[in-house]
């Protein structure tokens, strides 16, 4: 059956998971945009900024107390919010990031939120095929997008999900 994985808004205090969770994912260097070693500092003021802010949260995923996942939304200057998620490895294919994103979803709407946003690599079939069961469109595809800390240059596509 697994263990059960419980899916709720992220508290201040879990600022550290949060970031425990996120460095085996960056690590991959593959997936997401941030890269190992991390500015741990850095990115536990961005989280906690996200989960203070009134214009969006995070979702966190646990298991046996443990954060394994998130997804963060922030909107800015009235636009779109935009979506960054992780899962670590052990957890993906299980629905989680689903459950995540369902949630996600629901809070925009009750927010008011008119669209979500999310960049995802070409090359990441299965976010993509995620963002796509939940209605995302790919709206473009950006050519030497992102660069990494060793000077290569990496194309994303970007999509949305109007609300």
């Amino acid at each position: 059956m697994g263990v059960e994985v419980v899916i709720r808004e992220a508290l201040l205090e879990d600022v550290d998971g949060i970031v425990d969770a996120l460095e085996p994912v960056a690590a991959d260097g593959r997936l997401i945009a941030t890269e190992v070693p991390l500015d741990r500092e850095r990115m536990r003021a961005a989280f906690a900024g996200t989960i203070a802010a009134p214009d969006g949260t995070i979702f966190v995923a646990v298991c046996d107390e443990r954060i394994v996942g998130s997804l963060g939304l922030r909107r800015a200057f009235g636009g779109p919010a935009e979506i960054g998620m992780s899962l670590i490895a052990e957890h993906r294919g299980r629905g989680i990031g689903g459950r995540m994103m369902e949630r996600a979803i629901a809070w925009a709407r009750a927010h008011g939120y008119h669209k979500l946003e999310l960049s995802v690599y070409p090359w990441n079939a299965a976010a993509l095929a995620l963002y796509e069961k939940f209605g995302f469109e790919r709206e473009g595809y950006l050519k030497k997008h992102l660069r990494r800390r060793n000077g290569e240059l990496w194309d994303v596509v970007a999509m949305g999900l109007l609300l």
